[in-house]
């Protein structure tokens, strides 16, 4: 007997209807389900990092305390700096150009004249100060009332004290220029030496934070870098393992960055906290200092923009350096 066919229809007819039977897989499912493993990925090497710094919270606290001085002291030493420049009002206000008026010059033309000035888009404010009000103040300051008293007529003119909108000295002169050749100024005077001895103070005091900004964030990455080389040496044999077994360097080295970020996110944290305790308690002293000069003065304390940057820098800083320890070191631990 011959070996019975089927016929080749059937054949195909059960492969229609095998493939019929599948279920379709819907269009994106692979970079859904990609992007869900991406994100598990993520979420479980993060809970990891968190999992260990909770195990020694000691040398976590402990290193988040050196990597928050280090960003504490430029930062602190920047805020004490734009105190200084609040102090007497502004910066602004030591380089001002006093506009000497006409005697022969009417008040309401001399007003006039102190509006036309205040317009100027160089100039942040303009005084008007009378000739009865600068006489009075030069009896006050001169240790001259006696003497001034017996003059017969008041031979100070009104002033015009011109605050500029910056400390530039070619700006300045060029300001103090355009002023001295308005209709009714006798003189436009301005101490070039004075703004010149503060724009030095600044450049140098701006000049010091950036260098001891750069120094300490050296030192962190360095701190951060040996903290997290030692938790590869400390997992030395799982990496391996991991490697072993196809684990990619990305897999490797993702929570060795989550720590890292959460150390310089505490180094933050501790960082803006203590800005906080030590301005609140220095401005104890200030408040003191300066009530008995009259003054309000007090130092304002650690903006909320200023401490969100500083937050976000310190997990940068935190995350630059678990990363450049870990390439140091990753190719070391290839399973042999």
């Amino acid at each position: 007997m011959g070996a019975t066919r089927l016929p080749r229809g059937s054949v195909e007819g059960s492969a229609e209807a095998r493939q019929k039977r599948l279920p379709e897989r819907e269009p994106g499912s692979d970079w859904g389900a990609l992007l869900r493993a991406y994100l598990d990925s993520h979420r479980a090497s993060l809970a990891d990092s968190l999992r260990r710094l909770a195990a020694q919270p000691f040398g976590s606290f402990l290193t988040c305390l050196a990597m928050g001085i280090a960003l504490a002291l430029p930062m602190g030493l920047a805020l004490l700096l734009d105190n200084v420049e609040r102090l007497g009002g502004s910066w602004q206000r030591a380089a001002q150009i006093s506009v000497f008026l006409r005697l022969e010059l009417p008040e309401a033309e001399g007003l006039a004249l102190r509006e036309r000035i205040a317009a100027l888009d160089t100039v942040l404010s303009a005084e008007w100060i009378g000739p009865a009000q600068a006489l009075e103040s030069l009896q006050q300051h001169s240790g001259l009332g006696d003497a001034l008293r017996e003059l017969p007529e008041n031979p100070l003119p009104a002033v015009v004290l011109v605050t500029p909108q910056e400390i530039d000295k070619p700006a300045l002169e060029a300001l103090r220029a355009r002023l001295a050749a308005l209709p009714g100024v006798e003189q436009a005077q301005l101490d070039l030496l004075w703004v010149e001895r503060l724009g030095a103070i600044l450049h140098l005091g701006e000049r010091f934070v950036f260098g001891l900004a750069v120094t300490l964030v050296l030192a962190l990455l360095l701190v951060i870098g040996n903290t997290i080389r030692l938790h590869i040496e400390n997992r030395r044999a799982e990496i391996e393992v991991i490697k072993l077994v196809g684990g990619t360097d990305g897999y490797v080295r993702r929570p060795f960055l989550y720590s890292g970020a959460l150390y310089g996110g505490g180094a933050g944290l501790v960082a803006w906290g203590g800005l906080e305790v030590g301005l609140g308690w220095l401005n104890q002293s200030v408040v003191g200092l300066s009530g008995l000069y009259g003054s309000d003065f007090a130092l304002a304390g650690v903006p909320l923009a200023d401490g969100l940057s500083l937050l976000a820098g310190a997990l940068l800083l935190g995350w630059v350096g678990a990363w450049l320890a870990v390439a140091r070191h990753l190719r070391a631990l290839a399973p042999q």
